[in-house]
C-alpha cells in the first residue's frame, strides 16, 4: 500500500479510491498550501481578456438575483463596465498558461493523465456564484485566494430537473447536508452528480482540478472516423446467397443478421478500437492553446546538450502510451506517433510527468531526430533544468 498523502488528509490513495472516488465528498484543510496566492485576481482578469482564452462572465441581476446572464469569450474590457453586485468570471485551462499551476497536477498521481480535463479558475466578488448545480465529472475544488462557502446536497443524474428559462443548468433546490467555508489551500473533492453551491465570502479565486471520462457517443464517433479513413471499408459488401424470393419492401432477418455480423466484426477489431480510443483520449481539449514552436534542427539541439535544459510535456498538449510485453506505442494530440525504440522509454518517462535532462545520454542521431520532431510539433518543450526540479 502507498504512503499517506497530505493532499488527501493523511489517507492513502488506495483508501481514497476505495471509499471516496465517485462515491462521496472529502474536505481537507490546508491540503495544497502552495496554491495560495499563486495567482491574484488581476492575473485572472488579464487572462480573461486574451483572445485565445475560453472564459465566461456570469452575472445576476441586482433587482432579481434569480435572473442570470452569461457572456462567453472573447471578452473585452467593456464587458466589465457597469457590473452588477453579483458576478463570477470562469477561465478555463489556466494550467496551460502557468507552469507553476500545471506542476500541481503532480499532486494527484493516483489519477492517470488521460483522465485530466483542465484546471479552471473561478474569480468572484463577495456573494458571487454560479448557482446550485452538479457536474458529470470528478472535481477537486481548491481555494487559492480569499474564501468561498460551499454547500453540498443530494446526488443528481440526467433525469434531474433544472430551473427553466435560465442560461445555466441550475437546480431548483438542494438538500444541504454539508456547509463549510474554504480558506486558501483547502481542498474539497466533489464526485460526479453531487449537487454543490459555492458562494464567495470575499474577493476570491477557486481552482477546479477537473477529471473527465469519455462518453459512448464520443467513442463511437471516433471509431466511425477511423472506419471512414479506411478505403477498403468503403467498398460495398458482397451480397448474401439469395435462395428464395422475398417481398421487395422487406429486409429478411437473415439479411439483417448478415449486415450486423459484418459491422460487429469491424467493431471487434482491437487495432482499430485501440487507435480510435487512444486518439480520442490524447486529443487536447483546447488545441488553440498549443503554441507554435520555433523550428529547430538536430544541430541546434546538439548545441543545447550541455546548456542545462530538461525535456517536459508542453502543458497544453497530451501524450499517452500503451504498453505490453512486446510493444510501447504513443499517441499525442489526437494522433499516433512513431519514434525510435531507443527513445521510447525516455518518452514514457516524460508522459508520466518526469522531466528528462537533455544531456549526452541523448546524443544519438535517431533520438535527436525524435526530440526535434516532438519539439517542432509542440508536444515537448525545453525548460531550464533548474526550473523543472
Amino acid at each position: 500500500m502507498s504512503q499517506p498523502l497530505d493532499i488527501l488528509g493523511g489517507i492513502t490513495a488506495e483508501q481514497f479510491l476505495a471509499e471516496y472516488w465517485q462515491k462521496k465528498p472529502l474536505l481537507v484543510r490546508n491540503a495544497l498550501p502552495e496554491i495560495a496566492n499563486l495567482l491574484e485576481p488581476n492575473d485572472v482578469m488579464e487572462l480573461a481578456l486574451d483572445e485565445n482564452i475560453t472564459a465566461r462572465l456570469i452575472k445576476q441581476k441586482d433587482k432579481d438575483p434569480n435572473q442570470w446572464s452569461v457572456k462567453s469569450s472573447p471578452l473585452i474590457k467593456a464587458d466589465f463596465q457597469k457590473m452588477p453586485k453579483l458576478w463570477t468570471l470562469l477561465v478555463q485551462a489556466v494550467d496551460h498558461y502557468s507552469f507553476d499551476l500545471a506542476e500541481l497536477w503532480k499532486k494527484f498521481p493516483f489519477i492517470p493523465q488521460w483522465r485530466r480535463d483542465d484546471i479552471m479558475v473561478s474569480y468572484a466578488q463577495k456573494g458571487g456564484s454560479v448557482g446550485q448545480h452538479f457536474d458529470f465529472y470528478d472535481v477537486f475544488l481548491v481555494q487559492g485566494y480569499g474564501h468561498r462557502r460551499w454547500q453540498l446536497g443530494q446526488m443528481c443524474d440526467a433525469e434531474s430537473e433544472f430551473v427553466a428559462g435560465q442560461p445555466l443548468k441550475l437546480l431548483p433546490e438542494m438538500d444541504v447536508n454539508f456547509d463549510e467555508v474554504l480558506a486558501p489551500g483547502d481542498l474539497l473533492y466533489v464526485p460526479p452528480g453531487l449537487s454543490h453551491y459555492g458562494v464567495a465570502e470575499d474577493e476570491c479565486l477557486t481552482y477546479s482540478f477537473g477529471f473527465r471520462m469519455p462518453n459512448v457517443a464520443e467513442m463511437m464517433d471516433r471509431v466511425s472516423d477511423k472506419f471512414a479513413d479506411d478505403q477498403l471499408l468503403k467498398n460495398p459488401l458482397t451480397d448474401i446467397i439469395r435462395d428464395k424470393i422475398s417481398p421487395i419492401g422487406q429486409i429478411s432477418q437473415a439479411e439483417l443478421e448478415y449486415l450486423k455480423t459484418k459491422l460487429l466484426a469491424q467493431l471487434q477489431n482491437p487495432t482499430v478500437l485501440e487507435d480510435a480510443l487512444m486518439s480520442l483520449m490524447s486529443e487536447p481539449k483546447y488545441p488553440e492553446n498549443i503554441p507554435d514552436a520555433e523550428a529547430i534542427g538536430t544541430g541546434d539541439l546538439e548545441e543545447a546538450l550541455d546548456l542545462g535544459y530538461s525535456l517536459i510535456l508542453e502543458p497544453a498538449s497530451r501524450l499517452l502510451y500503451t504498453e505490453d510485453e512486446d510493444e510501447l506505442l504513443f499517441w499525442a494530440n489526437g494522433e499516433g506517433i512513431c519514434i525510435s525504440d531507443a527513445f521510447a522509454p525516455i518518452l514514457k518517462q516524460i508522459a508520466d510527468g518526469n522531466p528528462v535532462l537533455l544531456d549526452e545520454k541523448l546524443d544519438d542521431p535517431d533520438m535527436l531526430e525524435d526530440i526535434v520532431n516532438l519539439l517542432n510539433e509542440s508536444i515537448l518543450m525545453l525548460l531550464p533544468a533548474a526550473d523543472s526540479e
